[in-house]
């Protein structure tokens, strides 16, 4: 059993288990129905997902230290007391359970996603 991160959106493997969507924001133009049926997220997480303002900051940098200082802040807002809380489940869940994290952007590397995985192999998570 162990975490994947994926790209919502994206077809699911088999062994990937339910999906949760850490995004601001549901798909647009998709009925709520359709979300887990259309390989986007079964479970809508948003606490873990960055602001408005830090998506575009990801979204505007042109260098790393741009991307870094994105990394930074959204390291800051991970380190919260409620979403802390949250990946530290998520990574005792990931010993016993199969699941997914995951967001819609293309690029893992210039994503929170990548943020993501990061802090869960930190708290111990098993990742795929």
């Amino acid at each position: 059993m162990a975490i994947s991160v994926v790209r919502l959106g994206s077809k699911r493997t088999n062994r990937e288990g339910p999906r949760l969507g850490t995004v601001r924001r549901p798909p647009r133009g998709v009925p709520k129905s359709e979300f887990a049926k259309r390989d986007y997220y079964d479970v809508w997480l948003p606490l873990l997902a960055p602001s408005d303002a830090l998506v575009k900051r990801a979204l505007a940098a042109k260098s790393d230290r741009e991307l870094a200082a994105f990394a930074k802040a959204y390291r800051r807002k991970m380190s919260a007391p409620d979403p802390a809380r949250v990946l530290d489940t998520l990574a005792v869940l990931s010993q016993g359970a199969a699941f997914s994290v995951g967001c819609y952007c293309e690029q893992e590397e210039r994503c929170h996603r990548s943020i993501l995985r990061e802090l869960l192999r930190e708290r111990g998570a098993k990742l795929r």
